[in-house]
């Protein structure tokens, strides 16, 4: 009898070892690639990373912070990076070899999700002389990093007013540097997409008397027109408190995108334990308020995830 236990024992034992091991050996490790760490795309790539840990048990995510958008296409592209978050028209540009993509067509890419509104954000020093878009030839104004979805956005807004980047005295900086340089005084205003309050945005308005240009509703109509992944919104106070008032302006969608050799059942779970942690994503970053199947399929041009489409129809929204 004390055999018998002895031996029930040992073979309880080592079936709790061959789970242990085999939940272990199940455990999907990935990195996903963000953006600067003042801006959206990092804090909340941390908040999304976190959410599907708790939820599937089994996904494990390290966020990187990278240059952001077109940065994150060539890294998932080149297979240095498993997910990534993206504007959606450069990721439109990148796969298609258009616009201001002048590397190779990135194809190594799917869609999983449309996450926010990016807003297109036009930040000036309130001693500028900038009070519309028009104002800023001759001006030192920062485009965002070469080759950045911002620098995209900053082209084709300075097109609408027939202007181009020849006719400013363009720096290319990120966000937080950007900020930094009209600290110093160096530049007179900067481009920023990203979701609003932009961090590096609201730190700065606590030193500087900072405005937000708006975008004249003509321009914003012929750049709907041209640019169909563009789309009308507005800047509030609840946005940012030192606004007199609401401006409107355009945005895209920030879209997260993964490498379409991700097996179909990751992608599947990750893009379900993003949308059924929307509460608890929310309250690690307010972006998450947009979580929602509807909302998730819409601005999409590249093609879905086998994974994420296979949710996506089951929700009946694909």
């Amino acid at each position: 009898m004390k055999r018998l236990f002895l031996f029930a024992s040992l073979l309880l034992l080592i079936t709790v070892m061959l789970c242990a091991c085999s939940q272990s050996q199940n455990q999907v490790r990935l990195t996903m690639a963000t953006g600067g760490t003042s801006g959206t795309y990092y804090p909340y790539g941390g908040a999304l990373a976190q959410a599907i840990d708790n939820a599937t048990g089994y996904i494990k995510i390290n966020v990187n912070s990278t240059g952001a958008s077109a940065e994150n296409v060539q890294q998932i592209g080149g297979s240095l990076a498993h997910l990534a978050i993206v504007q959606n028209d450069v990721m439109d540009y990148a796969f298609n070899g258009t616009n201001t993509w002048t590397a190779e067509p990135v194809k190594g890419m799917a869609t999983l999700m449309s996450l926010y509104p990016e807003v297109c954000q036009l930040i000036v020093s309130a001693d500028s002389g900038i009070e519309t878009v028009a104002d800023l030839a001759g001006k030192r104004i920062s485009t965002g990093d070469i080759g950045s979805g911002v620098e995209a956005n900053a082209i084709q807004i300075l097109e609408a007013y027939g202007l181009t980047m020849d006719d400013l005295r363009a720096e290319h900086l990120g966000f937080g540097p950007s900020a930094d340089a009209m600290k110093d005084k160096s530049i007179d205003g900067f481009f920023a997409t990203s979701g609003v309050p932009n961090t590096a945005v609201l730190e700065l308005s606590t030193s500087r008397d900072i405005r937000v240009i708006a975008i004249d509703d003509d321009k914003i109509t012929a750049l709907i027109a041209k640019y169909p992944f563009y789309a009308k919104v507005a800047i509030t106070k609840e946005d940012y408190s030192f606004l007199p008032a609401s401006i409107n302006t355009v945005a895209v969608q920030a879209t997260l995108i993964a490498s379409p050799d991700m097996e179909e059942q990751v992608a599947y779970d990750i893009v379900k334990a993003i949308i059924e942690s929307k509460d608890s994503i929310t309250l690690a970053h307010q972006k998450g308020a947009f979580i929602d199947p509807a909302y998730a399929v819409q601005g999409v041009s590249i093609d879905f995830h086998p994974g994420a489409k296979k949710y996506f129809q089951e929700k009946g929204v694909l």
